[in-house]
C-alpha cells in the first residue's frame, strides 16, 4: 500500500518550490494574463477537500483565476517518463509532473 503521508510531503514540497521535477502549462493557461501570478497561487494552494483529495496525497487542486476555473494535477512516472511510477513515495524512482490546465482542457 502506498505511503500517502510521504507522497503528500513530496507533492507539497515539489508544488511549493517547482524544484526537482517537471511543471507543464497547457496552451489555454499560456494564453491567460499574468501566468506568473497563477503559478504563485498553485504554489501556495491549501484548499484541499476530501472529495478532491480522497487519498490525502495533495495531488490535485482547483481554483479560479482570471474568471477561469483552473485545475492542477500531479502525476507520477518512472524516471524516463515512459510508464507510471511503481512507488510514488520513493523519489529515487519517481518523476513528478505537475500540469496546470483550464478545467475545460481536463
Amino acid at each position: 500500500m502506498p505511503d500517502s503521508e510521504k507522497i503528500r510531503e513530496l507533492n507539497d514540497d515539489f508544488r511549493k518550490s517547482f524544484v526537482g521535477d517537471q511543471v507543464i502549462i497547457t496552451s489555454g493557461i499560456a494564453r491567460l494574463p499574468n501566468v506568473v501570478a497563477l503559478l504563485s497561487q498553485v504554489r501556495t494552494y491549501d484548499s484541499f477537500r476530501p472529495e478532491d483529495d480522497p487519498y490525502g496525497e495533495h495531488d490535485f487542486g482547483s481554483l479560479v483565476f482570471a474568471d477561469e476555473r483552473i485545475f492542477w494535477k500531479i502525476d507520477y512516472y518512472n524516471l524516463d517518463l515512459t510508464a507510471g511510477a511503481e512507488d510514488p513515495s520513493d523519489p529515487g524512482i519517481t518523476k513528478r509532473v505537475l500540469t496546470v490546465m483550464l478545467a475545460q482542457e481536463y
